[in-house]
């Protein structure tokens, strides 16, 4: 017989078997609050950004937000 693959629930670490309708997590409700602590930056990703393009679209991004993101007339409406 095979043996089924399970692990722990990310949120709320309940054993998890791998055929559950939620894996990897328990239920719904420990999805959702994973997704949350997504959403609120609670969660990053630690790996540096090595290609070259995404680095351009970054600094972009960090100029216009140091600009206001205003526009270039600089209103605040």
């Amino acid at each position: 017989m095979a043996k089924l693959k399970s692990l722990r629930c990310p949120t709320c670490k309940t054993i998890v078997v791998a055929g559950s309708e939620d894996f990897p997590f328990c239920s719904d409700r420990c999805r959702l609050i994973d997704l949350g602590k997504w959403a609120s930056g609670a969660y990053v990703i630690s790996s540096p950004v090595h290609d070259p393009e995404l680095l351009d679209d970054l600094e972009g991004l960090r100029d216009r937000e140091s600009s206001g993101g205003f526009g270039d007339s600089g209103d605040k409406k």
